[in-house]
């Protein structure tokens, strides 16, 4: 909250005339450690005009949770004389780990097709670009297959009615983050709508690191790459011949 209030002050400075967003979230640090079921956010704000009173008209509030972006090798499996086999695959420049957009009504009523592809607002707008060349369809094809995936994870999630909207002037909205999310920097970004036009836009950011025993794990096989995976083949053997020889005594 003393971050939204300074930056209140802030904006009293400013010569702008658009609307401002002033953007916060009630975990700047999210710890992962042992036992960790996931935890929620809720990201918060106000809308104001430089002056800092209420803005003059009525908005709409899309919330974007983004988590850290990776190359992927996406590969489509068939059923070939009774068995599965790798079929087509593509390789993804850039996807998002997590991603998670809440807005205060459905977002085809809030902007154009267009307007929700430049801002990826929307599961079905979600940019997954290919780094080699690949047809429209199957490109259509990989890109609703891996959401779907995701989604089942709880890693990809749309709620067109999330956010909550007091007095055009304050608003709010939660979002989960599941216990398999991956560690790094997280974007929390939210656009102020007016007339099917994004008006104003600003990010604030939330650290997922791992700490006790997951992060010494974390670390140790990063930076002792070798001997992490002869670690785990010694251990798997051991564990086999321990289950081997339980199973004989009994």
């Amino acid at each position: 909250m003393k971050r939204v209030f300074a930056l209140l002050a802030l904006m009293l400075l400013t010569g702008a005339r658009d609307p401002i967003l002033v953007p916060d979230v009630s975990q700047h640090e999210v710890q992962v450690r042992q036992g960790f079921t996931g935890t929620e956010l809720l990201l918060f704000g106000a809308i104001l005009t430089p002056e800092g009173t209420r803005a003059g008209q009525d908005y709409d509030i899309v919330v974007v949770l983004e988590g850290p972006a990776r190359p992927l090798v996406l590969r489509e499996k068939r059923k070939v004389a009774g068995m599965w086999v790798n079929a087509d695959s593509t390789n993804l420049r850039s996807v998002p780990s997590f991603y998670a957009v809440a807005s205060n009504r459905p977002i085809h009523d809030i902007v154009d097709e267009r307007t929700a592809a430049i801002y990826e607002l929307g599961l079905d707008s979600l940019q997954l670009s290919p780094s080699d060349s690949i047809d429209p369809d199957s490109q259509t094809h990989f890109a609703q297959g891996l959401v779907g995936l995701m989604a089942r994870q709880g890693l990809y999630k749309q709620d067109d009615h999330a956010v909550t909207i007091n007095g055009q002037v304050l608003y709010q909205a939660r979002i989960a983050l599941p216990s398999s999310v991956q560690t790094g920097t997280y974007t929390a970004e939210t656009f102020a709508i007016s007339h099917g036009r994004v008006v104003a836009s600003a990010i604030a950011r939330v650290a997922v690191s791992k700490q006790g025993f997951e992060r010494a794990v974390a670390d140790f096989s990063q930076h002792q790459a070798v001997a992490y995976g002869v670690l785990a083949v010694l251990l798997s053997v051991f564990m086999g011949w321990l289950a081997g020889r339980l199973f004989a005594l009994v």
